[in-house]
């Protein structure tokens, strides 16, 4: 069972550095405008309502490496199409990087977030209201989950 979790989350791992390369080759072929990487936070208000705000991942100039939360173990996880979670809170603070399909992320404010192939959220809405989760479009939606450790 540890050899399959270890299996698991090394080819998560693997697939999360393939969403990198295209940004990251952009800076490194000398480019103007390289491909901004954003990683969408959604968390708890005071208001008990769950809120997003935008994270620019910042590179050094060439190219370089930015360093997520302490996190481990990894999921990949597969949704289908028009699978709707009603309001919930995040089971534990997570990255979830969708690598195929698209979903709708509804927040307890209003605020609808689209993701995609390529997005990064970091979930940390773990009281409150919470969010809705809706795979749209026709194709499921492969994401990775990542937990973070407490000790961020």
């Amino acid at each position: 069972m540890r050899a399959q979790h270890a299996v698991l989350a090394s080819v998560a791992l693997l697939s999360c550095v393939a969403l990198i390369p295209s940004a990251q080759s952009a800076e490194g072929s000398g480019a103007r405008n390289p491909t901004p990487v954003k990683i969408t936070r959604f968390f708890t208000g005071p208001d008990g309502l769950t809120h997003a705000e935008e994270i620019d991942v910042k590179f050094a100039p060439g190219g370089g490496a930015y360093d997520l939360l302490k996190n481990s173990g990894a999921q990949i996880r597969r949704t289908p199409p028009g699978r709707e979670n009603g309001y919930h809170t995040a089971s534990r603070r997570q990255y979830v990087i969708t690598l195929s399909g698209h979903a709708e992320l509804v927040l307890s404010g209003g605020e609808t977030i689209k993701v995609g192939p390529g997005s990064i959220e970091l979930a940390e809405d773990l009281t409150g209201k919470g969010h809705i989760t809706r795979t749209v479009g026709t194709e499921d939606r492969i994401a990775i989950l990542i937990p973070v450790s407490d000790g961020k």
